[in-house]
């Protein structure tokens, strides 16, 4: 439990919403409006409450002469994968501002493909951009505008806003992954006009996914196996061990299924982070292995059986690999999350570390062990060959 207690201090990232800059909400004659919290953005909004529309009027600064400005609403979720987005730049050939509609589906992240304009699926009634405040070079503002009919009843909105350095076409690249960046993401009330700190799911998942396959295959899968190790000598217990290695095995196995399907699940939305790269082929493959381990158990050969020694044999290796690449990957997966330096880390490194100190001392309790025998077994040996003959000198 202690172990899990540690997790909770990853790191959330909170969202505070500023007072409102006067010169917005008077110029554009907007009911109420709200400095967003990242790359200077700003937000306005008129609610009609009789029609359920809305009007919005965003304000966002280019980085790049060749660059965008987006803004945009999520239906579901405040994440960027689902966000129906108006995306502003400058015609490559007029030079005139160019405002097209994009749907940001999951495939998005995989840059396999441009990201085309595509028709919106919410009730737009209107759109405009007007690019104000200087030139795109000393960081000009773009205005966004639109007007939607709301669901009946809804007044929260998640808002998606970024910014990027070169549009290909009439496709925009990605934008920079820099913290400030990927945190353009927010949910507030249009009635209240204050923002609401609502944990991205996206977020809660990979603080889940984080601690089941800590817990599983980067404390629970060793431990298993040090019970096996070190108990299994200890005569007194008899058969006890096998079932405390089986019970806490299996208890990995399933807590570590959890934590895997979310992965694949998270892999859909950061395709770079997930399944792509090292992290999620080493999750894959320590998945992989520890099933193969429970399912051998249905074949497992009685003890006479002249196969069994093989069994064993495939037994120990297959399951040493697999809790080794199991660690390797649960460190590997706080670089991943990006809390390396976190006291999430170093809760799960103490754990570790107690449990690796523990087995280090009974490794070396069980030689001293095995060579206090073995030195006892021979001198029986060597007294049972000496026959009663005096002339042969051996100490019993």
């Amino acid at each position: 439990m202690l172990l899990l207690l540690f997790f909770f201090f990853l790191h959330i990232p909170q969202i505070h919403s500023s007072p409102c800059l006067d010169t917005a909400l008077l110029s554009k004659s907007m009911q109420k409006c709200l400095i967003l919290p990242t790359q200077q953005a700003s937000l306005a909004w008129t609610f009609h409450p009789t029609n359920s529309t809305l009007e919005l009027l965003f304000l966002g600064t280019f980085i790049s002469q060749d660059g965008w400005v987006g803004f945009g609403l999520n239906p579901t979720s405040p994440e960027m994968t689902g966000t129906r987005a108006l995306i502003a730049f400058l015609d490559p050939s007029s030079g005139k501002v160019v405002l097209l509609p994009y749907i940001l589906d999951p495939m998005v992240k995989l840059q396999n493909s441009p990201l085309h304009s595509h028709h919106l699926d919410i009730h737009l009634l209107s759109s405009s951009a007007t690019m104000c405040g200087g030139t795109v070079q000393n960081g000009a503002t773009m205005e966004i505008r639109m007007k939607i009919v709301l669901v009946p009843n809804r007044t929260r909105l998640h808002v998606v806003w970024n910014r990027g350095v070169y549009v290909q076409g009439y496709s925009p690249t990605m934008h920079p992954m820099t913290t400030n960046d990927l945190l353009s993401i927010a949910t507030f009330d249009i009635l209240s006009g204050s923002m609401i700190n609502i944990q991205n799911q996206s977020e809660t998942l990979k603080v889940i996914h984080g601690i089941a396959n800590a817990l599983s295959w980067g404390f629970l899968l060793p431990l298993g196996a040090a019970v096996a190790r070190y108990l299994r000598p200890i005569q007194a217990i008899r058969s006890t061990w096998y079932y405390a290695h089986l019970a806490i095995q299996i208890s990995a196995i399933l807590i570590g299924t959890v934590g895997f399907a979310i992965g694949i699940k998270l892999a859909e939305h950061s395709a770079s982070k997930g399944v792509y790269g090292l992290h999620g082929k080493l999750g894959i493959m320590v998945f992989c292995l520890g099933w193969l381990q429970t399912v051998a158990l249905l074949f497992r050969p009685k003890t006479t059986n002249k196969y069994r020694k093989y069994w064993k044999s495939y037994h120990h290796f297959v399951g040493y690999a697999c809790v080794v690449m199991g660690v390797v990957n649960v460190v590997h997966g706080f670089i991943v999350l990006g809390v390396e330096n976190s006291y999430s880390k170093l809760g799960y490194c103490l754990c570790l570390s107690t449990l690796l100190g523990s087995c280090m001392a009974l490794e070396v309790n069980s030689w001293v062990i095995f060579c206090r025998k073995s030195k006892e077994e021979k001198m029986k040996r060597g007294c049972g060959l000496s026959g009663g003959d005096p002339s042969v000198q051996v100490e019993c």
